[in-house]
Order: structure tokens, then C-alpha cells, then sequence
């Protein structure tokens, strides 16, 4: 039988060098990550994503890799990958990779090899044209900081393709040479305890890359070599898993799932930024409408949920009208948005500090259908620096205590810089503090992961949205074997109370809320506070009171 361990996992994404420093060189590294998986226990983790930690000149958070089969020399050894590994594995934590293969640093040997010389065997690893393509400027990804995704290369006397930053070319995905070497750096690393991969642009991967369009028509074959990854992880590890980066539209998401075929799980931004609408106007609608919009993945496939991430709010798939919404309520200076398309904030100060919606939003997404995703930092409530460059602003160094630097470093110039001052300072927003405060947002955040491990239900079964007859407010029911949950979340800033029309009468045994209520029947009313949201078992003696 497949173990479908990530049904039910609780996912935390962070970056190794701006988690915990070791040796006071100011990067963070896998030692000091490995003295921090006892914290990573406590608050409920049982997955890891590690952003790319591979050897590499940095010019893009290290997506611009220069050695698959390595580990940047600031983070430490590839023995001090294995020990954490066994680490993380004697605490039941698995870990998932940031698989970064659509395109290398142009520091890369195979490109420096492709660009030397004609003959070398490196050269159709990479897309090149001999003449400026008619599509140079079209289908850029970071529209405002790219004026192309063609550059010309001196010394190999050709353009190459980059669908990102010039120094990040494109690899031939149509070469099965390609292909055969990245199924050896997954294999190499499955070797070494990962339990799969994060597939990074995993659109951009698979098209059809050539001259002629930014946009080639959709072709089965593109597809196929999904198909191609996940029969490699199956051969060498059977509950390994491919997590796909695929902000695509609803008519694609069969196409990455593949019937049980290709991907395993797909990041379900069609939500996400429905989500943040809902948030923005206080109406369950839009949510309704991108949870209806998802099709049902197959009995191996499933959704990964997440608020925030390493990337900006991308709302690139509202319409002008509803993003501009989004911006006018929790980005409305320009400096706060980013490539006309998104925001590049952390959640609480989007939403103005306020603890109340702040819990409504991570109680939604914990209860949306799937695996949730937390990204470092947002168990305790972290800011964001909007002086930094781009995208570097939601990723400032981990806040553990009120000492210099925030507990991250004692070197004087950290290599990721760590807020200090104001609202969201180390000095008033950190680790050590909330530990010691059983009302902080790190014991709440503990809580929400527990009552959320004691509903498999939401992993694993069916679900429904009910009729709550009021529009701010949201009603999920799930079921799953013998088991039945219903969460309860107003998205208004005002007090709402509604039947939810379930049959039998049977008491309602709360899991987790806003507030202590008392004990109701399923046809009673539900009281909810503003921002109110209220997780119950329906009926029976399988309950819990956290």
C-alpha cells in the first residue's frame, strides 16, 4: 500500500541561512538548524521545505544554482546535511527539497561549457538562436526589473533563453539528456533521506521551449515528462513525493495531476488568491467561487494551502477590479506591490496587526481542503522590511529572542538582515517572549496545528460547503470514514449567528475557537464574534477539547 503521509502533514517552509546561525558567521546554517528541530517539534511540524541550499552565487535567493550535488559552503557539509537528516528523522520530520531545474546560474560548468564551445556536450542543454527572436520581450516574469527573456552571449556568438533573470538560463527540457540528469540529482538526494521535492516554475519546466513563441501551444508531451519524473521517484522510493510551484489556470490542473500519474500535490494559488479577496471584502464568495473552480484530485493527489510565502502575493489571477481591491485594503502604497501584480508582505501587517483576523485567517486555511503550508516566522507573527529590495522583504532572519540580532546571530552583520524596532522588532516580537506567554500567537499557532492533526477528515475526506445564509461567513463540512468535522469562520468585522441545517440534532463538540462557547446541537445557532471562527466533531464520542 502507498503511504500517503502528506495527506495529513503539517508542511513549514524555511530558508537554512536565515533560520539559525551556529558559528556566528552570520548566515544560518544546518547546524543551527539541527539545534532548532526540538522548537520545530514542539509547535506540531512533521514535514520541512528547504528552499534551495545548493552551492551558488546568489544573485536570487540561490535559485540560481551553480551545483546540484552540493551544499553552499556557508550553510556547512554535505555530513552536516546528513545529520540533520537523521535528526529530523529520529523526530518523525520529514523533509521536502526546493527541486530548482528549470534554469541554472550562468555560472553553472554546463554553461560555461555551452557557451565556450559549439561541440561540447553542454551546449543543447541550454536553449540558444543564433538571431533575436521576434518573442525577446514577451512573457517575462518579473515585468519592471526584466526587459527581455533573450540575452546575447559574446563568447558563445548566440541568444540563450532566461524566462527569469538574465544570469539564470534556461535548461532544454526537450533533451533527454536533461531529463536523465535530473532524475540523478533526485536520486542522489533521495539517497541521502529527502522525502521529494518542491518542482520550482513547474510551468516554465515543461513548455515547449524554442524561437518561435513565449507561448507555445499546450502539448501532451510537455506533460509527459511529469509522468517521467514521478515513474524515477516511484522505482527508487515509493512514498516519495513531486510538490509543483503551478499558478495555472483550472483547465491545466487535471494535466498536473495526470489521473495518479505526474504530480502528487500542487500549490492551489487559485485559492489562495480568492482567499485574500474574501479577506479584502468580507464576503465568503470569491473564496466559494476558487474552492468550486478546483477539480477533485485523484485518490493520490492533493492541494497544498498556504497564506504567505518566500514569493510576493501573486494576484495575477483577479481581474484588475478585484486586485486593485486587494491592494486599496492591504498594500495601498505602491511600495508595497510588486511586478503590477502582487504584494510583498507578510501577513499581520497586512492586516493591520490585528490579532482577531490574524487567527481567522490561519484558522481558514488550516481548514481549507488539503495540506497546509506555514512559512517561517508566521507561528509568531513576523513583519516585513520594506526598505529591502523586491522580494528580500518577506525574507528577514528568524526572530528567537530580545538579544542582538534577535537570537539569529552574534555576528554584527548578519547576511539576511533581522527587523529591529517598531511593531514587529526582535525586541517585541520573538520566540522566547511568546514561549513564555500562554496567550501569545506562537501557543495559539501550537493549538490550531494540534486540533488540526485530530481532524483527518480535512486531509483525507469529502467536503461540502454549507448554507450559512449570511455572506461573511463560511461553513465547511467534511467526512471520512466514520468521522464528520464542520468549521465555521466570519470573514465581517461585525457579529454574526447562523443555522447550518444539519440533520440529527446531534451535539456539536467544539475543537477549537475564538472563544470558549457553550456545548450546542447541530441545529442550534452559532454564535460567532467579528472575525469569529469555531472548529467542531459532529456527534459521537471521538472528541477532543483543546
Amino acid at each position: 500500500m502507498i503511504d500517503l503521509w502528506y495527506k495529513d502533514a503539517i508542511i513549514y517552509s524555511l530558508d537554512v541561512d536565515a533560520f539559525q546561525d551556529s558559528n556566528g558567521d552570520g548566515i544560518g546554517d544546518f547546524r543551527g538548524l539541527s539545534e532548532r528541530l526540538d522548537y520545530l517539534t514542539s509547535l506540531g511540524v512533521t514535514c520541512l521545505w528547504l528552499l534551495p541550499f545548493y552551492p551558488s552565487p546568489n544573485r536570487d535567493n540561490g535559485y540560481d544554482v551553480m551545483d546540484y550535488y552540493g551544499v553552499d559552503p556557508r550553510l556547512g557539509t554535505l555530513g552536516d546535511f546528513v545529520e540533520f537528516m537523521r535528526r529530523a528523522r529520529e523526530r518523525g520530520i520529514r523533509v521536502l527539497i526546493d527541486l530548482v531545474v528549470n534554469h541554472t546560474s550562468d555560472q553553472h560548468p554546463w554553461f560555461q561549457s555551452a557557451r565556450k564551445d559549439p561541440a561540447s556536450p553542454y551546449r543543447d542543454f541550454y536553449v540558444w538562436s543564433e538571431t533575436l527572436p521576434k518573442n525577446w520581450n514577451q512573457g517575462m516574469v518579473f515585468p519592471g526589473y526584466q526587459d527581455s527573456i533573450w540575452a546575447w552571449d559574446e563568447e558563445a556568438g548566440a541568444y540563450y533563453l532566461h524566462r527569469f533573470y538574465a544570469h539564470q538560463p534556461d535548461l532544454n527540457i526537450s533533451n533527454p539528456l536533461v531529463r536523465e540528469e535530473i532524475c540523478r540529482i533526485m536520486g542522489f538526494w533521495l539517497e541521502l533521506g529527502v522525502s521529494g521535492f518542491r518542482l520550482d516554475a513547474a510551468p516554465f519546466l515543461i513548455e515547449m521551449k524554442g524561437t518561435d513563441s513565449a507561448h507555445p501551444a499546450d502539448n501532451e508531451d510537455q506533460y509527459a515528462y511529469l509522468r517521467e519524473f514521478r515513474d524515477f521517484l516511484s522505482w527508487r522510493q515509493g512514498d516519495a513525493i513531486l510538490l509543483a510551484e503551478a499558478n495555472i489556470s483550472r483547465d491545466k490542473v487535471n494535466q498536473y495531476f495526470g489521473d495518479d500519474a505526474r504530480l502528487h500535490m500542487l500549490f492551489a494559488f487559485l485559492v489562495n488568491q480568492q482567499l485574500f479577496l474574501s479577506l479584502a471584502k468580507q464576503e465568503t464568495e470569491p473564496l466559494v467561487r476558487g474552492l468550486r473552480m478546483l477539480p477533485v484530485p485523484p485518490l493520490t493527489g492533493q492541494w497544498a494551502n498556504f497564506l504567505r510565502n518566500h514569493d510576493e502575493l501573486d494576484l495575477g489571477r483577479l481581474s484588475e477590479a478585484e486586485r486593485q481591491k486587494v491592494f486599496q485594503e492591504f498594500g495601498p502604497d505602491p511600495s508595497m506591490q510588486l511586478y503590477h501584480r502582487g504584494l510583498r508582505r507578510r501577513l499581520p501587517p497586512m492586516l493591520g496587526g490585528d490579532r482577531h483576523r490574524v487567527e481567522l485567517a490561519y484558522s481558514l486555511m488550516f481548514a481549507l481542503p488539503g495540506t497546509p503550508v506555514v512559512r517561517y516566522g508566521e507561528e509568531i507573527g513576523m513583519g516585513e522590511d520594506l526598505s529591502l529590495a523586491e522580494r528580500e522583504s518577506v525574507r528577514t532572519a528568524m526572530q528567537w529572542s530580545d538579544e542582538e540580532k534577535g537570537g539569529f546571530t552574534s555576528f554584527t552583520c548578519p547576511g539576511r538582515p533581522v527587523i529591529s524596532g517598531g511593531e514587529y522588532g526582535y525586541e517585541k516580537v520573538n520566540v522566547a517572549a511568546q514561549q513564555r506567554d500562554p496567550k501569545s500567537l506562537l501557543h495559539w499557532m501550537v493549538r490550531l496545528i494540534s486540533a488540526r492533526k485530530q481532524c483527518p477528515e480535512v486531509g483525507w475526506g469529502s467536503w461540502e460547503i454549507l448554507e450559512a445564509g449570511d455572506p461573511a461567513v463560511f461553513a465547511l463540512r467534511y467526512d471520512w470514514q466514520d468521522g464528520t468535522v464542520i468549521t465555521v469562520h466570519n470573514l465581517a468585522d461585525r457579529e454574526a449567528a447562523v443555522r447550518l441545517h444539519i440533520d440529527g440534532g446531534e451535539p456539536l463538540f467544539e475543537l477549537i475557537g475564538d472563544r470558549p462557547y457553550e456545548l450546542i446541537a447541530s441545529d442550534e445557532e452559532i454564535a460567532l464574534r467579528p472575525y469569529g471562527y469555531r472548529w467542531f466533531r459532529l456527534g459521537g464520542t471521538r472528541h477532543f477539547l483543546l
